[in-house]
């Protein structure tokens, strides 16, 4: 058995970065040529290592980001100002995309609209809790209060 650092994740055999053993002819044949494994040598094992670890250590801080995101998120409270009739029904409703420009405006935090969780838009006024998902995998719950635009 020959040992390899593959490259790519691969299907049945590993993922990126993991040394696995395979036989020298399907490692010369086939994943080599194809880009999804090298050779395993001691510099090139100790490389994988080093890579495996950065990554390791990024995904942490990214979730350390993201988690000090939803803190700030979770104080926030947005007003967002709407034309009601008397009844206090919106003209319109507010959507994903007007909440996140008030999270923007707001905080200064750029948050993709498909990341807010709305069932349905809102069209009346009131408090509403809104989850907005994060990049790093973090979830943080905004204050929403829609007012009547005077």
């Amino acid at each position: 058995m020959a040992q390899a650092i593959l490259l790519k994740d691969v299907e049945n055999l590993g993922s990126a970065g993991e040394a696995v053993d395979v036989s020298p002819g399907y490692l010369r044949n086939y994943l080599v040529p194809r880009k999804l494994a090298q050779a395993a040598t001691q510099a090139s094992l100790e490389d994988a290592q080093r890579r495996r670890e950065a990554a390791d250590k990024a995904a942490q801080e990214a979730l350390d980001r993201a988690e000090q995101t939803a803190a700030l998120l979770a104080k926030t409270v947005l007003t967002i100002n709407h034309r009601a009739g008397e009844d206090g029904k919106l003209y319109g409703s507010v959507t994903s995309a007007e909440i996140a420009d008030a999270i923007a405006e707001a905080r200064g935090l750029k948050v993709d609209r498909r990341k807010i969780q709305l069932s349905e838009p809102i069209r009346e006024i009131g408090t509403y809790m809104v989850e907005v998902e994060l990049p790093g995998g973090a979830t943080a719950s905004v204050k929403t209060i829609v007012a009547e635009q005077k």
